[in-house]
This record gives C-alpha cells, structure tokens and sequence, in this order.
C-alpha cells in the first residue's frame, strides 16, 4: 500500500461519514497510509463541531447523509463562507455520484479533491498528495497572506494568472478575493473580467456581481447576476450576493424571495436560515421568520456560525405571544453564549435586551422603561451600533403597546434615524423595526429625507466653486448626527479638492477624528452575519486562518456603513 509523502505521520484526519463500515475501511486505509492521528464521527452536527474546536490536516467528508437533511457540500460551504478551515487543510468529499452537476458543485466550493465509490487506498493517497502539492506551489501566495503583506499576495497572484503558472486559476481567485477585500475594487473586477476571457467560469461571474456591489451599483449587479442565474439556477451563493443587491436597492419582498431560494437550495446552511430569517421578521412575515431562526438555532446555537441576534429576534416573538417558558429558554440560551464568548461587549448588550424584555412580561415595567431611557440617552456615543438601534425601537415599540410613558419617544426616534439613515434600505429596515407604531416608522422616513436635504444643500456649495463650504457644512451635520454617509462624504469631498483648500489640514483633521470616532469604515455588518464571526462573504474564497482583513485606516477613500 502506498506511503502519502508531505509527514502524513503527523498529520491530524478527521473521518465524517454515517455508514460504519464505510468510516471504519476509511479510518484503516488513513492510518495504512501513515496518518499518525485519525478522528472520526458518524453525523455532519459532530463533524462541524470538530472542526470548530480543532484543526485537521485531513478531512473525509461523506456527500450524503440518510438521516440527514443537510449534506458534505452544505457542511463545507459553511466552513468556507466562516473561515473554519484554515488552508492547510484538505477536504476530500467522498461520493457516490459521478454527475457533472456534482463535479462542478465541488470545483465551485474550491474542493480540494473528489473521491468517487469505491475507491482503492492508492486512490485516496493520490488525491490527499496531489492536494497538498497545490497547496505547497501556492505557499508563497499564503506565507505573504500570514505575513499581513495583502499587496504583495494580491501581485504574486496576478502574476501566476498573467504567466499561467501551474494552478493559475486558482490565484486568480485568491488575488481577486484580496483585492476586493482590500478596497481595490476596480483592479479586483478588472481580474474577474480576465479570468472570464480567459475561460468562463461562474465564480468568475459572481466575482464582477460582488465588485459591483462594492462599488455602490447593486442595479449593475442584479443584472449580472439574473445573467449568472438563468445559467446556473443552482448556484447558491449568487442566490446570497443577489439578495444583497435588491436588499440595498430597498427591494425587501425581491430579496426575501431570492433569500428564500438560497435556503431551498441548501437547507441545513446556518448563515442561509439566518438571514433569510431575519428578514422574513423584519419584513412582516413573522411566523415564517420564526420558524426558520428556531431551525438555525435548532442546527447551530452552539457553531461559531451562529448568530445570537436571532436568539434576541425568538424573545421578541416569545413576549409577543406571552409564552413565559419559551422567554425564559431564550434568556438561559443568551446567557451561556454571553458566559463562554471571547468578545463579551455584544453578548452582553443583546442578553441585557432580552431581560428588559423578560421584565415586561413579569410586569417589571419599571425596568424596561428604564433600559429605555438609559439607551435613548447614549444613541450618539460611539459604541451603539445599527443593530442596537434595531432592538431599541423594537423595545419602544412594545412599551407603547402597553401605554406606558417614554419621555422624549419622538426626540429618541429622530436621533436614532438620523445617525443611522444612511441609505434607503437602511431607512426602511429600521421603519420595519419599528414594528406596528406607524408614527415612529414616518419619522424614521422623514429623517432619512432630511439627511439626504442636508448633503444635497452641502454638495450644491461645490458645484458654485467653494468645496470648503461644502465639507464644513457635511462635517457640522457628521458631528451632530454622527451620521456615516455625511462623514464620509466629507471625507470624499476633502480628498478630491483638497489643493483647493486653505483650511486643509484642519478640516483633515476634524474628518479623521469623526471616522474614527463612528468608524464610518468598519467592516459591513448584514442580516445573519455579524462583523465578529469573519464569514467568508458569499461567492468568496477562504483564505487562511492567519488572514485578517486590512485596517478600516488603510482603505483610504472606502465608503463603508452600517448596513444589515
């Protein structure tokens, strides 16, 4: 039997597959082939929580799984989509079906092999070298990626496409994916569209959709992507990028559709169910919004996958239909994700709204009209966040339901709407918010067309020659609103007509203090995927676990908000 070189015999395998005698032929033709340490577990659930906890040189998945809904394929997009698996790693997706559908659906999750039944021990050790020999001409690539040298990575990338070097295409996809993470936008796009020259390929097509959309054209990217689809209807993740666009061209029931969709297509992907949840909830559609937050929780409370905001979503569903226990069981959940989380400041903040929540029920009014106050009087500090916005809405809106008294509810509503009113998606998520109190939802929208009054009335002082006067105005209006559209504006404005400014430096100064203070570049928070879990976005290649994402200070120019 054949010895798989590259020290196998320190290599750590995982072994998911829920047929024994097929994981028991597996785990002793691995361990024939020298792997010194081999893990194996018979359900995708234990398998995911594996790989959360450890890391695997090795992993043997199962496509199929009878007493399962999900599948291999649905378990490693996941992984993938949430940077689990670090690039080390090989992935062997073993299988029963030789269709070209299935061959391409694992050549689109960047699979390293595919392993068909029945296969020989020669076989498997011949995908697992072969893998790793990709992954040890394309070391460079990602030694300058731990390295936190983007620039360099994204340049050797380019120049194994433009050279066609062995596994060009593959770079290609990586130098991309960085460009596009890293605010070069233009240069990411102008590679996808070469890679599609070169040989057309659909995450090639997904990579121009998500370009566009960076680039503040979702319009453009719903048109690439209808084209990408009526291809590929079974393209999950143009599905994900898709919703985004009509999500922020304000179209909610398009992208509700499209989200629905996704989550036929691969029912047992957490971050899938979450967002298609969240917005079915947002969107009036609540039974359906819950049914899906109680399947991904059901699935994935305890995966670094899950996002806890659907736990604070359920406590809202569970007051509203006065179930006590189902409350109850939601603030005990939140309480253990709080109690084990490294970064315990969101924990906190989203368990702290569900006892507010759990003390109207109790008839502890007195509690909840206080965490109102306390979170209306800090809406402008530098720490509430678009989600928190959300919930306090929410909160106000049940308090008004049951008539009790909120000093300076309008004043809070139009606080609240003109920081965080930065676009009309966002304007109209926070409307739904909102809930049922129709008055709080129109001054929301009236709000939003303030800040859009507001920065036309600033910009029309550039077209007339003083575009001083318009970044002055932009930033009294950032400073009072702590708005990120109007401070980025600013920012914009200041760059482009810099030289013709004598108060340069000083306005520089007042505009970085205001970006950094609202980090007006932070990384896009949406629907089911908070910053804090580091998704892989939809239609991207993950990167290796030593990949961190430039700082909001290095993407000069980039105009990021809070988004859902």
């Amino acid at each position: 039997m054949p010895s798989a070189p590259n020290q196998l015999h320190d290599a750590h395998a995982l072994v998911i597959e829920g047929n024994l005698q097929s994981r028991s032929i597996l785990v002793a033709q691995l361990r024939d082939l020298g792997v010194g340490t081999v893990v194996q577990c018979s359900r995708l659930t234990d398998g995911r929580r594996k790989l959360e906890m450890a890391s695997f040189d090795v992993v043997i998945c199962e496509q199929r799984f009878e007493r399962e809904s999900g599948s291999g394929q649905d378990l490693l997009d996941d992984l993938r989509r949430n940077q689990l698996l670090p690039f080390h790693t090989v992935f062997v997706m073993l299988t029963a079906e030789a269709s070209y559908a299935s061959v391409a659906e694992a050549a689109e999750s960047a699979l390293d092999a595919y392993l068909l039944k029945p296969h020989t021990a020669s076989r498997l050790a011949h995908r697992i070298v072969q893998a790793r020999v990709r992954k040890q001409s394309l070391q460079d690539i990602f030694s300058a990626i731990d390295a936190q040298d983007f620039e360099r990575a994204a340049n050797l990338c380019q120049t194994r496409f433009e050279a066609r070097q062995s596994y060009w295409l593959y770079a290609a996809r990586i130098g991309a994916e960085l460009m596009l993470r890293g605010g070069r936008v233009d240069e990411a796009q102008t590679l996808y569209q070469a890679v599609i020259e070169a040989k057309t390929l659909p995450w090639a097509r997904l990579g121009v959709a998500r370009a566009q959309l960076e680039n503040g054209q979702p319009a453009k990217a719903v048109t690439t992507l209808e084209s990408l689809i009526r291809d590929d209807d079974a393209y999950a993740d143009a599905y994900d990028v898709m919703g985004r666009a009509q999500f922020e061209l304000g179209n909610f029931q398009s992208a509700l559709t499209t989200y629905e969709m996704a989550t036929r297509l691969t029912p047992s992907s957490i971050s899938r169910l979450l967002k298609h949840g969240m917005l079915a909830y947002y969107t009036g559609e609540r039974s359906e919004g819950v049914e899906l937050l109680d399947r991904a929780t059901r699935l994935g409370l305890d995966s670094k996958m899950y996002d806890a905001q659907a736990l604070l979503l359920l406590a809202f569903a569970r007051l509203d239909n006065n179930d006590a226990r189902g409350l109850q069981r939601t603030v005990d959940q939140l309480t253990r994700l709080r109690d084990r989380s490294h970064a315990p400041a969101r924990p906190h903040r989203l368990l702290a709204m569900a006892e507010s929540l759990l003390a109207l029920q109790q008839q502890n009014t007195t509690r909840a009209v206080d965490d109102v106050r306390r979170l209306t009087d800090s809406v402008l500090t530098p720490d509430f966040d678009f989600e928190s916005a959300c919930n306090l809405l929410a909160l106000m809106g049940r308090l008004a339901m049951r008539s009790l008294p909120m000093q300076d509810a309008e004043g809070a509503v139009d606080r609240l709407a003109l920081r965080f009113g930065t676009s009309r998606a966002m304007t109209e998520l926070l409307a739904c918010a909102a809930g049922s109190d129709a008055g709080h939802a129109e001054r929301i929208r009236a709000a939003h067309g303030q800040v859009l009054r507001i920065s036309q009335d600033a910009m029309a002082l550039s077209l007339k020659g003083d575009p001083q006067g318009t970044v002055q105005q932009l930033l009294e209006a950032g400073e009072r609103t702590g708005n990120a559209k109007l401070i980025e504006s600013a920012h914009q404005v200041l760059q482009r007509h810099s030289e013709r400014m004598d108060s340069y430096p000083a306005l520089q100064e007042r505009v970085e203090a205001l970006r950094a203070l609202y980090r007006t570049t932070a990384p896009i928070t949406r629907l089911g995927e908070h910053t804090s879990s580091g998704q892989t976005p939809p239609g991207g290649v993950s990167l290796s676990a030593g990949y961190k994402p430039p700082s909001p200070e290095s993407l000069t120019g980039t105009t990021a908000q809070p988004a859902a």
